[in-house]
């Protein structure tokens, strides 16, 4: 670990004073009396309360330590309510780096000068971030793009930063008694497979174009166009897009936007990406969306950035949309038994314990009026009762639950009457009927009928091997029978044999003795 990065995260530590966070420990103790001897702890204001002071300190430390603390936000069955409030509010806006060093990664990449492959390139960023950083461009073609440029060595002090992550988690591990229970190391790891991801240009250009192909022609939504010949795993060019950024609410009320249809729009291309796609973007903050509103009435939506991406198993994706449809019906019983099926929870789960836990969560929620119910916080409460009951982490739920809860906070800001169960429900139930119909049968059975023609002729030899294997089976286990007996009957006949010997001396005192 480098020593002048240490020292710089322990003086952050000691100006926050992180060290209130820190739980009794002998150790941790040391720490606290070495953290009030620093003077930069006695100039922090008293009005912060702990999770606005972490918030602030991992903005200090820099766009690793704000990118992991959005990564935590999301594991909001690990963390108190105030931090995990606090952590959610984390913006990503970091300082730009210096345009010739992006003209010079530009140039290394295409072994040309930028003129040479831009018609126009602008110097100044038109954003920037902790990963990358983008600016304006237009193509020897014509077309007007983007060109996202990850920052200089980045992967270098990326190592670094999750080297020490990885160090304070083991230590919080072993010192803290509830560190185990927490599992921060699996937290890091995580945090690390994320922004790796992020790190490469062409995944990320491939995932927009996987997008772009599930919303062709969408009045909903629109997917920049990706181009590849000018992408490098350094660099992403895309389509330009223009449109209003989705948190300027005045703007958009201001020119008498359709706010109902947006946040409903909203809600369902999320439910589209994750019930027919089952491939969803898991970045949805206000700054990765803009809305289209050339027609104020019909407006649509305008996505970027496409580094963290959630796909679902078919198996999770039905489990999900069931556990969905008996929050409905309230019917605690059945979420019970879908997480056991699906091992969210262990087989030997208490199903009546587990349901009473479920509905303890729920009932008082579902007492409200339907308009005041949070969904995304009562998934968050019912992860939080899972956990309870050893819920093995699942990350492909936790890039859904942090989405569903992006895209709940933008439709309600949007529209606050947003009734999102009414918005649901429908979906989901229309979804259901889709997947049993006649129709999607018969389509599942045509898109399998190549592979049963192809495994035909090969069924008698599949049938005879299965029926060898049952007699096999069934030899094996009249085997072990056997030698199971066999071994009883030599237990027997030992203990028989013990036994006579026994009788025998028996037998021998006694006339001894008589005679």
């Amino acid at each position: 670990m480098n020593l002048l990065r240490m020292l710089k995260i322990l003086r952050i530590l000691a100006r926050y004073r992180l060290d209130t966070l820190f739980p009794r420990n002998p150790y941790f103790f040391l720490v606290k009396i070495l953290v009030y001897l620093n003077p930069y702890c006695w100039f922090m204001p008293k009005r912060y309360n702990r999770g606005e002071r972490l918030r602030m300190a991992l903005e200090t430390l820099g766009p690793i330590f704000v990118k992991f603390g959005q990564i935590l936000s999301t594991r909001r069955d690990l963390l108190p309510d105030d931090i995990a409030f606090e952590l959610a509010k984390l913006q990503d806006q970091v300082p730009p780096f210096p345009s010739k060093q992006a003209i010079k990664i530009v140039e290394q990449a295409y072994q040309k000068s930028i003129d040479e492959v831009f018609q126009e390139f602008s110097f100044r960023p038109l954003a920037s971030a902790s990963i990358a950083q983008v600016h304006t461009a237009i193509l020897p073609t014509g077309e007007d793009v983007v060109v996202k440029i990850l920052r200089p060595n980045i992967q270098r002090s990326i190592k670094k930063d999750i080297k020490f992550l990885y160090s304070a988690a083991r230590w919080l591990q072993r010192l803290w008694k509830d560190g185990k229970r927490l599992r921060p190391v699996e937290v890091v790891a995580e945090f690390e497979k994320t922004i790796i991801d992020e790190l490469d240009m062409l995944r990320e250009g491939a995932n927009a174009a996987l997008l772009r192909r599930n919303f062709p022609d969408s009045n909903m939504i629109y997917i920049p166009k990706v181009y590849f010949d000018y992408t490098h795993k350094n660099i992403l060019v895309l389509e330009r897009i223009y449109g209003t950024r989705i948190s300027n609410i005045d703007t958009l009320q201001a020119k008498h936007v359709d706010m109902q249809k947006l946040a409903r729009r909203g809600v369902e291309i999320f439910m589209t990406q994750v019930f027919r796609d089952r491939f969803f973007h898991a970045d949805m903050h206000p700054g990765n969306v803009l809305v289209n509103i050339e027609d104020p009435e019909n407006p649509s939506y305008c996505a970027v950035d496409f580094g963290i991406m959630g796909t679902l198993s078919a198996e999770d994706q039905l489990y999900l949309a069931e556990n969905f449809i008996a929050f409905f019906k309230r019917d605690y019983r059945r979420i019970a038994e879908l997480h056991v099926a699906s091992a969210w929870v262990p087989g030997e789960t208490n199903i009546e314990d587990f349901t009473a836990a479920i509905r303890t969560v729920c009932e008082p929620i579902f007492q409200k009026p339907i308009s005041e119910i949070s969904f995304g916080n009562l998934l968050l409460r019912l992860f939080q009762t899972a956990r309870r009951f050893n819920m093995e982490v699942q990350p492909q739920l936790i890039l859904l639950q942090k989405t569903l809860l992006n895209v709940e906070g933008l439709g309600r800001d949007l529209y606050p009457q947003l009734d999102l169960w009414d918005t649901v429900q429908p979906f989901l139930q229309k979804w259901m009927r889709d997947r049993y119909s006649p129709k999607t049968i018969f389509a599942k059975i045509k898109e399998n009928l190549p592979f049963w023609i192809e495994k035909l002729p090969e069924m008698p030899e599949i049938f005879y091997r299965y029926l060898q294997n049952e007699n096999n089976q069934r030899d094996n286990e009249r085997i072990e029978q056997l030698q199971r007996q066999v071994k009883t009957a030599n237990k027997d006949k030992k203990w028989l044999v013990i036994t006579n010997i026994i009788s025998i001396i028996i037998i021998a005192s006694l006339l001894i003795v008589v005679f």
